[in-house]
């Protein structure tokens, strides 16, 4: 079941611990392997995007961003930038909304079909982060649908725990979570993919996610399928 209780749900994780925080043994090798194939095969798509970035403002093609990794260490992250020029610095680290008038044109179609995180392809094949994972979260962005105000990351409940995995590309709470509830909701889907590891299960999330980016509703607030 995806619908559980967060008391329950860190409880039982943390009484398997050891059991269920280790990765199933072929998925460090179908990462390197699918990411390999992907970054060849999704090279002109690079160029396109990099293109139609450039042709609307001039600005930058990529964007970093500070991120959790495994066990709380900072990761860089590279993202195709779907925003206007230096956004952080003038907004601050916010997360994104509705109508964001931060996002551009192209930004739209990018974060509609998921596209604008394709350069993380590259910490999957170095081995930072895997395609299934928990969400590869900003450090401490500010969220805009927290019930308690501004909290940091690690004062909700639950994030040590998705931070002893590898951070993903997809995942159970992008799949399935809708997008803006709180951070403690979207660690329970966390915490039972981390339960549930397992080879079947990473295969049927990357499906449902190519199947949203197909339909574009990676930006839907409700059902993304």
């Amino acid at each position: 079941m995806l619908a559980t209780s967060e008391e329950t749900t860190t409880h039982s994780v943390s009484n398997s611990a050891s059991l269920e925080m280790a990765e199933h043994p072929l998925k460090r090798w179908f990462d390197f392997i699918l990411a390999s194939i992907a970054l060849v095969v999704s090279l002109p798509l690079w160029l396109i995007i990099g293109s139609a970035i450039k042709i609307e403002d001039g600005g930058p093609i990529l964007f970093s961003q500070k991120r959790w990794g495994k066990d709380k260490k900072p990761i860089s992250v590279y993202k195709f930038r779907t925003m206007v020029v230096d956004a952080d610095k003038k907004f601050g680290s916010v997360q994104a909304q509705e109508n964001d008038p931060r996002i551009t044109r192209v930004g739209k179609l990018l974060r509609a079909t998921s596209l604008d995180e394709m350069p993380q392809l590259l910490n999957i094949w170095r081995g930072e982060m895997s395609w299934v994972g928990p969400r590869a979260l900003p450090i401490n962005e500010v969220q805009i649908k927290e019930e308690n105000g501004y909290l940091s990351d690690e004062a909700i409940p639950s994030f040590d725990l998705r931070c002893k995995v590898r951070p993903g590309l997809t995942g159970m709470a992008q799949v399935y979570a809708p997008r803006d509830v709180p951070r403690r909701h979207k660690f329970r889907y966390d915490l039972i993919y981390i339960q549930n590891q397992s080879m079947s299960l990473d295969l049927k999330l990357i499906a449902l996610s190519f199947w949203i980016t197909f339909r574009g509703r990676w930006e839907n607030r409700g059902r993304k399928f």
